[in-house]
């Protein structure tokens, strides 16, 4: 077996909803060679190898849907794309992620799959995938494996680029209230919600946390000062500006004090009882290293405390502990830490630890110089030893706190103005007042750590994240604005250009991203196409954008994820006979119309779906939706539309020449459809529709009907509004069309318009735009010979392609001639000669249609209307 191998093809990051799952994955395609020929159950010791070096397997259900589940389909035989997804899954659930979601499929290539993992984290699942190839081959080839090694890599992978546990704990409860999250960077700035109506937090931070508070905060002295004026009470203290200045402070506060720095943090450089000179020089030196400037106050007997607030709440407390150890006689101080302290399984260096390992630092040096020892003396046998006073602030103590000392600390962080706040206290007995045991408030922070919160060292973890949660957005409130996603073989930037308008015409800002550029408002931000999984995200992250449209083709859901995880209304204006067959191994429609409805699948529970009654496999996906479903279709007796009215629900359809909003037996005329610029007086079939799943939308968003009304009456008034979408121009007896169409559906609906228009001969330009299956362009060449008797042909060069040049035309040529007519057929160079080749013969009576290259729409009508110039 050492001669066989998989290799990876592809790893596409699907980073939003997809054909698999709502959540994010990574898509391999791989490709096991030979290794198609040798299941699981034929290769010797697999089994044993991989069960033992992975134990966790056990815990994989597969498709048995029983503990075991997974090793019972390897024992019996499985293949390795399979053994791979689970294997990746295992690793990261190792490496500290859930291991989650997993698929594998084949493809209809024979050996090549389609793996599809879980990723939590992009990084970490490449990383878990690249390792679960190389064990997965290790126990095929009967080689070494170190999972360990391989294990303690992912986890570095993982705490480098994950979510630290305080900004993790919030976004997971913004998850459960399905508010969406958008990590804005690699580090723990994260957006929740959407355009406007977003909020952000920065760990334990809001965006509503002022710099001007987080300075205060930092400024202990001014802390206490405002505080004190406040009635809150802090301990007696004043800044020093010498060890001399410092021995005289403490004189006058009166031993013991407190010896810190003036803005330090973490509690480096604290000292606490401090109750000669010598200690209090001691400390300074070393205070006045760690902050601008030295402060001595008033000791304050109790062990330290930690409350948040967050609002106008406190939600978690947690106390610390003295940490001693017991002399044996035999080891050293520092031993002992070690032995009986460092010991303790809680403690550690990393995130899931609640308590910090402890070091023999200065203020420890000093407690043990204050007992007569030092770090290499050895205590007797039964000595108790302090080695560290304050610190450990890991135990919770939540519903012990007194109220009156919530109404201090909730006090505290108003005073300094902070909206989320860890307020350090020291006192004795937390469920008593603290002015009743000379208790203080020592410290208010801003960006307070919630890991003491949620992993206490003993006690049980508090739901900080849910209440800083609830703080941001308040019961209702799910940060969302309205975000349109919207899908389908063709029409899709018309509708997506149409409702834009008319949501800006409601008075809100939009965003649009489409196969035309971003917009902002009427604003082109960005031209070329920017309907992609970035264009729609700019728009989202975006605080200016009130209501998001945003353009799906089959290509952004198969291969890069929607960029919201739920949207308010999804259309799908068609399926058709599909176009781009054969990309992401997609060969029918069938499995098209299963990635389209991806776009049904995320309307949320309380949208619309707005589907064409007319493509019946669009008008089976409504049973897919969690919300509402509005049917458009020119004809009312369409039997989608039909079943829908007789239930009480919602569609748009014509009756008599107008656009009718119908609910149940209630029906509306909206506008003559005649009057719709876009239509050309009804005539173009394929935008009466256009318009139809527009209005639906629109209807869907409780648009008004009179704005609705006048937006699509003056929408591409002047043909500027969707120049590549049967622009028409009549000039001298003769009619030219720029239009969009590449692909046969789109091709047919053109041709249906183009006989609405009568002509003496009629000539088009056509070329094959992107690559499509040879059979496609065939079919295109025959459409386009029953309707023309004119044929040029070019090559697009706006797009890519795989093909020769003049491949493609001549799978076009190879269509025209199969077709019973008989046009005069010509090629030309490049577009721009194949135009000014037709306009430059056109006569009164002719019609000429002029197909736009599929990249750029522009250059087509600006050749036009300077022929109409010279005209």
């Amino acid at each position: 077996m050492r001669d066989k191998d998989i290799v990876f093809r592809d790893v596409v990051a699907l980073r939003g909803p997809n054909i698999w799952t709502y959540r994010p994955v990574l898509e391999a395609w791989v490709d096991i060679g030979a290794l198609e020929d040798y299941p699981s159950n034929t290769i010797a010791g697999l089994y044993e190898r991989l069960s033992s070096w992975l134990p966790g397997l056990i815990e994989h259900r597969c498709s048995p849907g029983v503990r075991g589940g997974f090793l019972q389909r390897l024992r019996e035989g499985t293949w390795p794309g399979h053994i791979l997804e689970h294997v990746t899954l295992e690793l990261q659930t190792l490496a500290g992620l859930p291991g989650g979601f997993g698929k594998a499929r084949e493809t209809s290539e024979r050996g090549v799959y389609k793996v599809v993992v879980r990723a939590w984290e992009e990084h970490v699942a490449r990383a878990a995938l690249e390792h679960g190839r190389e064990l997965v081959l290790a126990a095929i080839q009967d080689r070494p494996y170190d999972v360990e090694r391989a294990v303690a890599r992912l986890r570095e992978v993982a705490d480098t680029h994950c979510l630290g546990p305080s900004t993790a704990c919030i976004v997971d409860a913004a998850d459960d209230r399905d508010i969406p999250c958008i990590r804005l960077f690699e580090g723990n700035l994260v957006q929740l919600g959407y355009g406007s109506r977003q909020r952000r937090i920065w760990t334990a931070e809001t965006d509503s946390t002022s710099a001007i508070a987080e300075g205060i905060s930092r400024d202990k002295e001014l802390t206490k000062a405002l505080l004190s004026d406040c009635g809150v009470p802090v301990p007696q203290g004043r800044d020093v500006d010498s060890p001399a200045d410092a021995w005289q402070a403490a004189q006058d506060i009166g031993l013991p004090v407190v010896v810190k720095p003036r803005d330090g943090n973490h509690g480096r450089g604290v000292f606490t009882n401090l109750a000669t000179q010598a200690e209090v020089l001691a400390a300074y030196e070393v205070a006045v290293q760690e902050g601008s400037g030295v402060l001595v106050e008033r000791f304050v007997p109790g062990n330290e405390h930690r409350l948040l607030v967050v609002g106008d709440r406190m939600v978690a407390a947690a106390a610390g502990e003295p940490a001693w150890i017991t002399g044996d006689g035999r080891h050293t101080v520092q031993q002992l830490v070690d032995l009986q302290i460092n010991s303790d399984p809680r403690r550690g260096r990393t995130e899931n630890h609640p308590l910090n390992v402890v070091r023999l630092d200065s203020a420890a040096r000093l407690e043990l110089t204050r007992q007569g020892l030092q770090a290499d003396s050895i205590p007797a046998d039964g000595r108790r030893v302090l080695i560290q006073r304050n610190g450990n602030v890991a135990f919770d103590v939540t519903d012990r706190v007194h109220p009156d000392t919530v109404a201090d600390v909730v006090l505290a962080a108003r005073v300094v103005g902070l909206d989320v706040a860890g307020v350090d206290l020291v006192a004795e007995d937390i469920s008593q007042p603290l002015a009743a045991q000379a208790g203080a408030i020592v410290e208010v922070n801003a960006g307070p750590g919630l890991l003491m919160h949620l992993r206490p060292a003993d006690g049980p973890p508090r739901p900080v994240g849910r209440a800083i949660v609830h703080h941001l957005f308040p019961e209702g409130d799910d940060g969302r604005i309205p975000a349109v996603g919207i899908t389908g073989t063709n029409g899709k930037t018309v509708v997506a250009r149409l409702l834009a308008r008319l949501l800006a015409l409601s008075g809100r800002h939009t965003g649009l991203a489409c196969s035309e550029g971003l917009y902002l408002g009427a604003r082109l931000v960005q031209g070329g196409d920017q309907a992609n999984w970035a264009g729609g995200r700019r728009l989202l992250v975006n605080r200016s954008v009130d209501a998001a449209v945003i353009e799906n083709d089959s290509g952004v859901i198969l291969g890069q994820g929607l960029p919201y995880d739920r949207c308010q209304v999804g259309v799908v204006t068609n399926i058709g006979q599909g176009d781009h067959l054969g990309d992401y191994d997609i060969q029918d429609t069938e499995r098209l119309a299963n990635a389209f409805r991806t776009q049904v699948d995320v309307v949320l529970p309380g949208g619309v779906a707005v589907l064409n009654a007319q493509d019946p496999a669009v008008a089976e996906m409504a049973p897919l939706c969690d919300g509402e479903v509005i049917f458009f279709g020119r004809d009312p007796a369409l039997p989608a539309i039909a079943a829908q009215l007789a239930q009480g629900r919602r569609a748009v359809f014509l009756r008599a020449g107008a656009i009718v909003l119908a609910a149940g037996s209630h029906e509306a005329a909206l506008a003559d459809i005649a009057s719709v610029p876009l239509t050309h007086g009804a005539r173009v079939a394929f935008q009466v529709e256009n318009v139809l799943a527009a209005v639906a939308a629109a209807w869907a968003l409780d648009v008004p009907e009179a704005i609705i009304r006048a937006g699509i009456e003056a929408f591409d008034s002047e043909q500027a509004d969707a120049p590549w979408q049967f622009t028409l121009f009549e000039r001298g007896g003769a009619t030219v069309v720029v239009d969009a169409a590449h692909n046969a559906s789109a091709l047919r609906a053109l041709l249906d318009a183009v006989a609405q228009f009568p002509a003496a001969r009629r000539h088009a330009v056509y070329a094959a735009g992107a690559d499509r299956r040879d059979a496609e362009l065939i079919e295109q060449g025959g459409l386009l010979a029953g309707a023309f008797d004119r044929i040029v042909l070019y090559d697009d060069v706006t797009v890519a392609s795989r093909r020769a040049p003049g491949q493609a035309r001549a799978l076009l040529r190879q269509g025209i001639g199969q077709h019973g007519r008989r046009p005069q057929v010509h090629d030309e160079p490049d577009h721009a000669s194949a135009i000014d080749t037709v306009l430059g013969h056109i006569r009164p009576g002719d019609f000429v249609l002029l197909q736009s290259d599929e990249a750029n729409s522009g250059p087509t009508i600006d050749r036009v209307r300077r022929w109409i110039q010279q005209q």
